[in-house]
């Protein structure tokens, strides 16, 4: 009997810091959620209590007034073709290195992974100097070029990682039939690799829609800017429009949470594959 309590008793002050532990996590974005909806002069008074008279006109003033508009089409335009261009790339180098055994091919799996060692930030001084040098500087392709470079290395190591543990007998059956590579790698092994891919495609995702750094460094017209660098337009050294800044975060806030409930299914799903299955 005094187990039986003592289990219970170490049960309910575990579940009682877990809740605590969640709730930490999301009242931050419900304290934003709602801050937004609120005026000047209330959040000033007092910055957690709720909203007396809902302000949705904080939205506009963000979205048109304080120009979101702008770096929202940037980020998206961005991130798309950062994802896209990722996801192809590392499912076509990792589908190479786990399939076929060449000389040169420790070395070329090693120089990807190697990337996940380098602190990126340290290059922004080097390529801020080449993208000048070689006329990349300010171009709408600017930040495109450094996120697919920066984002290879850990998608081809997942990926490689899952696809080694799809049986190597699904492509040879598929050459006895007369499949072509192209056909086996997109017809066979893609649809397999749907949890690991929808992993890549969320980090992708929220790296690069979160970058802020280089869309600071590498680009200087407005309208090439993203939000990260956007959200910055709303508060000074003196003064803070704090309202307009809450509803500025939860719009930039909003695409990543409807990609996350998407591919959230996946995700760990993804993640562990290859260990489970190996």
């Amino acid at each position: 009997m005094p187990v039986r309590m003592f289990r219970r008793a170490g049960g309910f002050v575990f579940n009682t810091i877990m809740a605590v532990f969640s709730l930490s996590c999301i009242f931050p974005i419900v304290w934003i959620a709602y801050s937004s909806l609120k005026t000047k002069d209330d959040f000033m008074l007092n910055s957690i209590s709720l909203p007396t008279h809902l302000q949705f006109n904080n939205y506009y003033k963000a979205f048109v007034e304080g120009e979101m508009y702008k770096y929202f089409i940037s980020s998206t335009l961005n991130t798309l073709v950062t994802v896209v261009c990722v996801v192809f790339l590392s499912f076509c180098v990792a589908y190479v290195l786990s399939r076929f055994r060449f000389r040169g091919r420790n070395l070329i799996y090693t120089f990807f992974i190697a990337g996940m060692l380098i602190p990126v930030y340290g290059l922004i001084v080097p390529l801020f100097l080449q993208f000048k040098i070689f006329g990349l500087y300010d171009k709408f392709y600017t930040l495109i070029l450094p996120y697919i470079a920066i984002r290879l290395s850990l998608p081809i190591f997942l990926l490689e990682s899952f696809i080694k543990t799809v049986p190597v007998e699904l492509d040879e059956a598929a050459y006895m039939d007369g499949a072509s590579t192209s056909y086996t790698m997109t017809k066979i092994v893609l649809p397999i690799c749907k949890p690991i891919i929808s992993t890549v495609i969320i980090l992708t995702f929220l790296d690069t829609w979160n970058e802020f750094p280089f869309s600071l460094v590498l680009v200087t017209k407005s309208f090439l800017k993203t939000l990260p660098v956007g959200l910055t337009n709303f508060y000074g050294q003196y003064t803070s429009d704090y309202t307009t800044l809450m509803a500025a975060m939860v719009l930039s806030i909003l695409p990543v949470m409807l990609v996350y409930f998407i591919f959230n299914k996946n995700i760990i799903q993804g993640m562990t594959a290859g260990a489970v299955k190996g």
